[in-house]
């Protein structure tokens, strides 16, 4: 098959999607699909962009200054579609549109496969009402939210209206980004998620049509050979691990309040950056935390700091759909902690700690008794490693495989 991605969310950053968009690409080319990346980015040279290239990358049409260095962002999709028909008219041939998020990429991706009648596959990553509401300043969301959806609408229909309610949509910002993604969701032929409980929230709000689940894998390539099981003794310092954005929607800071009150040895690494980096640290600082902040580190460091780690630590509250992070510990072998009852879906029973609440009491709670009781460790790290294999790539893209062959 000749299978072209199109995402807002690859070039120049890192996290979940990216990851995934990676392996996914990898294991479909090792299948023999011919598979194209056609993403937003930053500008680059001329030699920069030939490289690329020749890995099937391709930077459409994005704009130079708007909210660099944060995010690229996309040119309008009018734009994009005609680039696209210009300079790539390979665009027609392909067997399929598989389309990763819902900026301006996407909505010309979506657009162009319903001109040129290519089948679409829309994957539906994150929950947009928590991260516009996560990132926007207060008094500002629901002018940026209201702006978002009227933009989007001015490039796909929006049939569905979603006002506030007592469930996900409590204000208006919210039920405005709730719209965005239901309403784009209905454009594509097939709608996946990455998991169950964000399948059932979509369709809730009115998501139709067929509705999908195929979970983020692990690449083959980058999968630990042998991990030892994880054992923790009585009084040995417990070694946790961060690898999410230093974020609000990630909360760094409710979990650093949280480490106020562990009454026991503990170390923990934190990977990544983000708009809350600089601020927690200044917080481990004047509270005297064993926190090290690593900043940016490649793969290899990262997993290498999990691998050595007796916990992995994911503690959002109702924002992820799916958590890269936690099966990147389970590859590990590594026990994961969280808050989100979601998570449960993720990784297999018995391999994790969820606190009873979201709260700073109780994450030092559950991890206050952790130390009390070490023997869990090496009981949650048994699991983990019984259960890694099913999330190896190769064995969840035959499912992918299966859902693009009923669509041609």
């Amino acid at each position: 098959m000749k299978i072209a991605i199109f995402s807002d969310c690859y070039l120049d950053l890192t996290g979940g999607i990216v990851s995934s968009i990676n392996a996914q690409k990898t294991a479909l080319e090792k299948n023999g699909h011919t598979v194209y990346i056609f993403s937003t980015g930053f500008p680059r040279s001329k030699r920069e962009l030939d490289r690329l290239a020749k890995q099937n990358i391709f930077l459409v049409p994005s704009c130079r200054y708007c909210f660099r260095p944060l995010t690229p962002v996309s040119r309008r999709p009018k734009i994009i579609e005609r680039w696209l028909e210009s300079e790539h008219p390979e665009v027609k041939d392909f067997d399929t549109y598989y389309i990763h998020y819902e900026a301006g990429c996407s909505i010309a991706a979506l657009r162009l496969a319903k001109k040129l009648n290519i089948p679409s596959v829309q994957v539906m990553h994150g929950r947009e009402d928590m991260g516009e509401t996560n990132i926007i300043p207060f008094g500002f969301r629901s002018v940026v939210a209201f702006f978002l959806d009227w933009f989007h609408s001015w490039y796909l229909p929006h049939k569905v209206k979603i006002y506030r309610d007592n469930y996900y949509a409590d204000n208006y910002a919210k039920a405005k980004m709730w719209n965005v993604m239901v309403n784009h969701a209905n454009c594509a032929d097939i709608v996946l998620t990455p998991s169950k409980h964000f399948r059932d929230k979509l369709i809730h709000y009115g998501t139709v049509g067929k509705i999908g689940v195929f979970p983020n894998g692990f690449p083959d390539e980058k999968f630990p050979k042998n991990p030892q099981i994880k054992t923790l003794k009585t009084d040995e310092e417990l070694r946790m691990v961060w690898h999410s954005r230093v974020s609000a929607e990630k909360r760094m800071m409710p979990f650093l309040r949280a480490l106020k009150d562990v009454q026991g040895k503990f170390r923990l690494d934190v990977y990544g950056g983000g708009g809350d980096y600089f601020r927690a640290k200044r917080f481990a600082r004047r509270h005297h935390l064993n926190v090290i902040f690593h900043g940016n580190a490649s793969f290899e460091t990262v997993q290498e700091a999990i691998m050595n780690s007796h916990l992995d630590v994911l503690v959002s509250y109702n924002f992820d759909t799916f958590g890269m992070t936690l099966i990147e510990a389970e590859a590990a072998g590594v026990p994961v902690f969280f808050c989100d009852p979601d998570m449960r879906e993720v990784v297999p029973s018995g391999s994790y700690i969820m606190s009873k609440t979201e709260s700073s009491a109780e994450m030092a709670k559950s991890l206050n008794n952790l130390l009390k009781h070490p023997e869990k460790i090496e009981k949650m790290s048994k699991v983990m490693l019984d259960h890694r294999e099913e999330i190896l790539i190769s064995n969840r893209i035959k499912k992918l495989e299966k859902i693009f062959k009923s669509l041609i």
